[in-house]
């Protein structure tokens, strides 16, 4: 099972036959009010149903799969307002960049392999990162292939760097942050899945799992798509709490700063890896291919 992998001066596309998995658009268009940041979308299963949404109405900042960050310090590195506490969400001047600097790595075969080089700056242009990031894509199986995305950010200022959440700045239960699934509008009300069962966002938010999954249902077509998300033992506040989505629409975010900040001093990096599944199944899958996941990782 082989991979083809095309790179362009903004986006690197993954295919598996005729059917396009991936494409990670590292230059975006996006305006500075999304924080433009590259993103995975469309995402698609082995059998083409795509499973991610970009640019939604009611949240355009959302694009498929995003490393996104709404509180940095002071910075907004998520899009849209930030929220204050006492004031609710704020528009600010404070939407930040995650830039692309330059390709490190590309290759096709048994996996497609992409690397590069970026760095983060602040609305008013204060560099407060560089980061070396890497995606991986391989075929699992006849109906599911993996992705692992692995980040790799350093401090480069000289002070002390926070990273949190709406959470930590007084926002009940809305520690969203990292790693930042959204899901196709036909799967809002699906079924969220963890090792210890299935349920809803209201049921699971903020919950702390090794991994969980999302089984939704298409428009058009009679079949259900999962996706799954698995959080390396090595990440910061392994397990994460979750912030998870059914009902309104389909979310997942392993969110490692979700009730708690993280400290990057001057000088540090700070690394985080994940697995994320796909598969042409429902949610009686998830255990399997998580255990597919971990090893991975």
């Amino acid at each position: 099972m082989t991979l083809s992998a095309i790179r362009t001066e903004s986006e690197f596309v993954v295919r598996d036959g005729d059917v396009e998995l991936l494409r990670y658009v590292f230059v975006p268009d996006s305006p500075q009010l999304e924080s433009p940041k590259p993103y995975l979308d469309p995402l698609r299963t082995r059998a083409g149903r795509v499973v991610s949404l970009f640019r939604p109405w009611d949240h355009v900042w959302h694009k498929g799969i995003a490393w996104s960050l709404p509180v940095v310090d002071d910075q907004n590195f998520w899009g849209g307002p930030t929220y204050v506490h006492g004031h609710g969400y704020v528009q600010l001047p404070n939407d930040g960049t995650q830039a692309h600097i330059a390709v490190t790595a590309v290759e096709e075969g048994q996996i497609a392999r992409f690397a590069h080089d970026l760095e983060w700056i602040t609305e008013n242009g204060r560099r407060l990162f560089t980061e070396r990031r890497e995606l991986t894509a391989r075929l699992l199986a006849p109906e599911a292939w993996a992705l692992t995305f692995v980040t790799e950010m350093t401090n480069i200022t000289d002070a002390p760097i926070l990273i949190g959440s709406p959470t930590t700045k007084g926002r009940d239960n809305a520690g969203y942050g990292g790693l930042f699934w959204r899901g196709p509008r036909s799967f809002t009300d699906g079924m969220l899945v963890t090792a210890d069962g299935t349920g809803t966002g209201s049921d699971i938010r903020g919950q702390r799992h090794e991994w969980m999954g999302f089984a939704g249902r298409h428009d058009e077509i009679d079949a259900t798509s999962l996706l799954v998300m698995v959080d390396s033992a090595a990440n910061p506040h392994h397990p994460p709490q979750w912030f998870a989505r059914s009902e309104e629409f389909a979310a997942l975010n392993p969110a490692p700063f979700f009730s708690e900040e993280l400290t990057i001093v001057p000088g540090e990096t700070v690394v985080f890896r994940y697995a994320v599944g796909v598969a042409d199944a429902g949610a009686h899958a998830a255990t399997a291919l998580a255990a597919h996941l971990r090893e991975l990782l």
